[in-house]
């Protein structure tokens, strides 16, 4: 069940699963906001174990929920998002993880499109214990405000894991490559796993056109067994 509610600095969230659980994760967005999809991952993590929040990081343009054949419409809220609106948002569902009893190393982070870029900022920022990236663009040239990954590689403070689709048309193999290097230089563990025939948001299966089962289902496995390997019970 999904529960809403604000945070102490203003913050929606998007809630699932239960607040005793061993391990809390902070879900994060694609580009089209926390819509069914998104409520759904949330709701997968939370049968699998964790307390997850997903905070609205468009709340600042209403909180929108985009259709996903209508990639311009999203186009307006992302162009609002910045360094410190995603730093605000992060560090208050961090804070309220906290306030519930888990510690950074005890929560996870994940995020798919956008917010797999997301997540590897918030595996820098000392709140998390372990972060996945499912097809975080912005490796070579920064978004959101945000250094490219490949420079923020070297600010790791959590292990990290990134899912990439060889086919991606926005993140060249030449770069998943790049930066599987960037983040084995760091003193964390991290892992980066291609899919051969796999495209970008091929995690989502309400992306009929581009979701690929099989490596969709290893993806979220190894993210699993990642996690648990990386992290501290409550």
């Amino acid at each position: 069940m999904i529960t809403k509610l604000v945070l102490p600095n203003g913050t929606p969230v998007q809630t699932a699963g239960d607040p005793s659980a061993a391990h809390a994760i902070i879900v994060v967005q694609e580009a089209f906001g926390v819509n069914d999809h998104i409520r759904e991952v949330a709701e997968r993590f939370a049968a699998k174990g964790y307390y997850a929040v997903a905070p609205e990081f468009f709340h600042r343009s209403g909180s929108p929920e985009v259709a996903y054949d209508d990639f311009p419409a999203a186009m307006a809220p992302m162009g609002e998002l910045n360094k410190e609106g995603l730093t605000e948002d992060l560090l208050g569902a961090s804070a309220f993880l906290v306030e519930a009893g888990y510690p950074a190393a005890a929560t996870a982070v994940v995020g798919y499109c956008m917010g797999g870029t997301v997540a590897f900022y918030a595996a820098t920022l000392g709140i998390v214990g372990a972060a996945a990236s499912f097809y975080g663009g912005g490796v070579e040239t920064g978004r959101f405000g945000l250094a490219p990954l490949l420079e923020l590689a070297a600010e790791l403070k959590s292990a990290w894991i990134g899912l990439y689709g060889d086919l991606d048309k926005g993140i060249p193999v030449e770069q998943v490559e790049a930066l599987r290097s960037a983040a084995a230089a760091t003193s964390y563990p991290t892992e980066v796993h291609r899919y051969p025939n796999a495209e970008h948001g091929f995690s989502c299966d309400a992306r009929v056109a581009v979701y690929n089962e099989a490596a969709s289902r290893d993806a979220n496995e190894q993210t699993l067994r990642f996690f648990a390997e990386h992290l501290a019970a409550k």
